[in-house]
C-alpha cells in the first residue's frame, strides 16, 4: 500500500496551470532578492579577485544552479503534476521519502528561519537608530515579535502574503540599484587587497548554490503548475540565472564601489554599504528591506508547517510548525544564525547529492517519473551519504592547501550523488515500483 503522503496527493491538472512569467520567473526572482541572499556575498570574495572573476562566478552559479539543480526537478513535477515529496519517492522510496526530501525539507527551513529572523531584527533596529546586539533583551524582543507573527502569517495567511509578493519584491529590486548607483563612482579606484582567484570564485560558486539549493528542489513544486518544458525552461533561465546576476552582481559591485569612495571602510557586509549612506536614506532601506522581507519568512514557516504536518499528520499543523520555528527564533536570538555563508554551505551539503540522485534516477528511467519505489530506496540514500560527506569537506580540520580545492563543495556533492546513485542503480539496488500511475 502506498502511504497517505502518496496515496492521497493527486496531480496538479493542465487547467490549473498558468505561463513562466506569473508563477515560476517572478517567485524564484524574489528568492534572490532577500536580502540574505547578498548581505555577505561580497565577505572574501570581492577582496580577493577582481569584479570580472566575481561576476563570471555569479554567471557559472546562475547556470550551474539551473542545469543541475532546477531543471531535473521542474520537469518532473511538470510531467507529473506532483510536488517535491512525491516525486522523490522514486529516488529514496515510499518509506525514505518520509525523511528525504520531506522532513529534511521541513528541518531546513527551520534554519531558513532563524537567518530571516537574524537579518530582520538587526534591519528593524538599524532602521530606528538601535544598535542591535544580539542575546540582548531588546534583540530577544523584537525578534520575538517578529519570528511569531511571520510563522502564524504563513500557516494561516500565507494567501494573502502571495498576493502583494510580487509588488514587494519589486522594493528590493529597485532599491539595490538605488545603493549601486550611489557608490558607482568608486568602482574605478576599486582594487582587491588580495590576488586569489580561484578563491573567490570557487567561494562565490558555492555560496550561491548553496543558497539555492533547496529552492532547486523544490522546482518540483514550481513545474507542476508549468504548462510545458518551455515555460520550465524560460521560467528557469529568467527566475535564476538572470536574477542571479541582477541581486548578486549589483551589491557586489556596490560593496567594491563603497570600498572604492571609502578605503577605511572595513566591513564587506552589504548593511555595511547601506548605513555609511547616512542620513533619511539608510534608516529608510533598513525598513524598506525589512518590509520586503516578509514573503521570505512567511513562505519559510509554510514550507516547514506543509512538511511536518504532511509527514507527521498527527501533530497539529500549527503546534508542530510553532514549536519549529520557536527553536529558530532562539538561534537568531543567540547569533547562531549569522554565519549566513557557513549555513548556505550546509545546505549545499544537504541538497546537493539529493539533487544529483534524482538527476540520476531520472535519465536511467528514460527522462521519466519511475514512480514510486517500495519501502527505502538505498541506491538513494547511499548516493546521499556520500555526497554529504563530500559537501561538508570544508567543515573538517584539513590542511589549508588541501581546503582551498574543497570548494565548490555543493559541485562535488552533487556529482557524487549522481554518480553513486547511477552506480548503485545498476548494481540492482533500487526497489521495484509500486502501483500508481505512470507519467512520461
Amino acid at each position: 500500500m502506498l502511504p497517505d503522503y502518496i496515496a492521497k496527493t493527486k496531480p496538479n491538472p493542465p487547467a490549473n496551470r498558468a505561463p513562466w512569467t506569473s508563477n515560476t520567473a517572478p517567485a524564484y526572482a524574489g528568492v534572490f532578492l532577500w536580502v540574505v541572499f547578498y548581505m555577505k556575498l561580497a565577505e572574501n570574495t570581492v577582496d580577493r579577485a577582481g569584479l570580472g572573476v566575481c561576476l563570471l562566478a555569479l554567471l557559472v552559479a546562475g547556470v550551474l544552479s539551473y542545469k543541475l539543480y532546477y531543471y531535473v526537478p521542474a520537469m518532473l513535477g511538470m510531467k507529473t503534476g506532483y510536488p517535491l515529496y512525491v516525486v522523490g519517492s522514486s529516488t529514496f522510496g515510499t518509506v525514505g521519502g518520509y525523511l528525504m526530501p520531506g522532513l529534511l525539507m521541513g528541518l531546513l527551513q527551520v534554519g531558513w528561519f532563524s537567518v530571516g529572523t537574524f537579518v530582520a531584527t538587526n534591519f528593524i533596529l538599524n532602521g530606528v537608530g538601535v544598535k542591535p546586539e544580539p542575546a540582548t533583551a531588546t534583540f530577544a524582543v523584537v525578534a520575538a515579535i517578529w519570528g511569531y507573527l511571520m510563522a502564524f502569517v504563513g500557516v494561516k495567511g500565507i494567501q494573502y502574503i502571495a498576493k502583494v509578493a510580487l509588488f514587494l519584491n519589486m522594493i528590493p529590486a529597485v532599491v539595490v540599484l538605488l545603493v549601486f548607483f550611489n557608490t558607482m563612482g568608486g568602482l574605478s579606484s576599486y582594487a582587491p587587497a588580495k590576488n586569489e582567484p580561484w578563491s573567490a570564485f570557487s567561494l562565490l560558486v558555492a555560496a550561491v548554490i548553496g543558497f539555492f539549493a533547496t529552492a532547486g528542489a523544490a522546482g518540483a513544486d514550481f513545474g507542476m503548475n508549468s504548462r510545458d518544458e518551455r515555460d520550465v525552461r524560460l521560467g528557469g533561465w529568467v527566475g535564476i540565472t538572470v536574477a542571479i546576476l541582477y541581486a548578486g552582481g549589483l551589491p557586489l559591485l556596490s560593496v567594491a564601489g563603497a570600498h572604492g569612495l571609502d578605503p577605511a571602510l572595513s566591513s564587506y557586509s552589504y548593511d555595511a554599504v547601506i548605513a555609511r549612506m547616512g542620513g533619511f536614506l539608510a534608516p529608510a532601506m533598513f525598513i524598506l528591506f525589512t518590509i520586503a522581507s516578509i514573503p521570505s519568512a512567511c513562505f519559510c514557516s509554510f514550507i516547514a508547517a506543509n512538511s511536518f504536518s504532511t509527514m507527521i499528520p498527527g501533530i497539529p499543523r500549527m503546534g508542530s510548525t510553532m514549536a519549529a520555528m520557536t527553536v529558530a527564533i532562539i538561534l537568531a536570538i543567540t547569533g547562531k544564525a549569522a554565519d549566513l555563508i557557513g549555513f548556505f554551505s550546509i545546505v549545499g551539503a544537504s541538497f546537493g547529492p539529493i539533487c544529483g540522485a534524482m538527476a540520476a534516477d531520472y535519465l536511467l528511467s528514460g527522462k521519466r517519473w519511475a514512480g514510486p519505489r517500495k519501502g527505502i530506496n538505498w541506491a538513494g540514500y547511499g548516493a546521499w551519504a556520500l555526497g554529504f560527506i563530500v559537501g561538508i569537506l570544508p567543515f573538517l580540520p584539513l590542511p589549508e592547501d588541501a581546503k582551498m580545492y574543497t570548494q565548490p563543495a555543493v559541485v562535488y556533492s552533487f556529482v557524487v550523488g549522481f554518480l553513486v546513485y547511477s552506480g548503485l542503480a545498476k548494481l540492482g539496488l533500487e526497489p521495484e515500483t509500486l502501483n500508481i500511475e505512470k507519467t512520461s
